[in-house]
């Protein structure tokens, strides 16, 4: 007759085992879609490789720029300052 105990280690062994299972596939999904992305070195049909790397290049510069106008907008540096009513030449 099997103790209570060692019935009890073995459900709560099971659950750490699935759950590593489901973090690990769940990881494992996520990478996969995000390395099958457009950006990822595909070409499309009828694309030479120089339309790709410079589709690539012009995909790689457009989320730099949006990156940089974010942190501008939470840097309150994209608006111009108010401190002063007269104009610089």
């Amino acid at each position: 007759m099997k103790s209570v105990v060692a019935v009890e280690r073995t459900k709560q062994r099971m659950r750490r085992f699935h759950l590593r299972a489901l973090v690990l596939g769940s990881i494992l999904c996520v990478w996969v879609i995000l390395s099958s992305g457009c950006a990822s070195g595909w070409n499309y049909p009828g694309e030479t490789a120089a339309e790709g790397s410079r589709r690539h290049k012009r995909v790689v510069q457009t989320n730099f720029e949006m990156m940089r106008a974010d942190i501008d907008t939470v840097l309150l540096l994209d608006r111009p300052s108010n401190l002063t009513d007269k104009r610089l030449p």
